[in-house]
This record gives C-alpha cells, structure tokens and sequence, in this order.
C-alpha cells in the first residue's frame, strides 16, 4: 500500500475534503478515527464543518501508516500514539528541543561572517535590515545553545 502522498500546502486550515486527498483516506474513515483516537480533535465551526491544522494532518499521516503501512490494529495504533506522544511530551520535559520535519542546517562562524559581509545595511530597505537583524540574532542563539 506504499503510495507516496502529495506535500502539506502552507495554509493554516484544512478542509475533511483536502486532508482527505493528502492523506489518501476518505472523508468517512477521518470522521471514524476522530472517535477512536482522542488527539485527533479538528476545531469545528458552522454546520459542523471540521478544519484541520498542519499537526492534525501529519498525524493523521501517522495514523495512516501504522494501520495501513504497518498493519496494526485500531486498538495498537491507539496504543503506539499515545506512546509517541508521551515521548514528545517527556522530551519537552526535558528540555530537548524537537525539529521533526524541520532540516536544519550546520553553518560555521566563517560563513556568518560571509553572510555579514555579503549584506550592506546601508542598501537594505527597512524589511529586509529587520530580517538581517533577526537571522543575525538566530546565529548568536544558536551559539550560545551549542555552548550548553
């Protein structure tokens, strides 16, 4: 049943039709699983119209594969996300940091200061010197976690 979904859309909500099509599940199947499994609560508005956010998607794609793909049961597939989510909470506990989905990339201090140099605050408009400013702040943060 390998069938490679179609990418996320950067939106905010989603309809039961369109998660239906990045999921590869029917709108029926979505509404039965809202009642097995209790994280999946889409927020419902007029005529109870459900909306799906971008983590409700990807973890009805979760679901998806461990029924489908990995062949468990609704009772195991339960089972397995409530433990996949008491691991995330247990790491954010822990102070962990969780990038899932998110590539991150290794950049020395050698290429900030390239980056520095390659931009001239004087030529900036004021949008772009804002941005400069904050990835700057995003390069001494990220240094100071790597010294913890």
């Amino acid at each position: 049943m390998e069938k490679t979904l179609p990418p996320i859309p950067a939106k905010r909500y989603f309809t039961i039709g369109e998660v239906g099509d990045l999921c590869g599940v029917k709108p029926h199947v979505l509404r039965y699983w809202e009642q097995e499994f209790t994280q999946l609560r889409p927020m419902k508005r007029r005529g109870n119209r459900r909306y799906y956010q971008h983590h409700e998607v990807l973890m009805i794609r979760r679901i998806r594969d461990l029924l489908y793909d990995q062949g468990f049961t609704i009772t195991g597939a339960r089972n397995k996300m409530q433990e996949l989510l008491q691991s995330e909470r247990d790491k954010k506990r822990a102070g962990e940091i969780l990038l899932d989905g998110v590539e991150v990339l290794e950049i020395d201090d050698v290429d900030m200061e390239e980056f520095e140099d390659s931009q001239s605050m004087e030529v900036m408009d004021e949008n772009a010197a804002s941005l400069f400013l904050v990835r700057r702040e995003l390069f001494e943060i990220r240094e100071l976690l790597a010294i913890v």
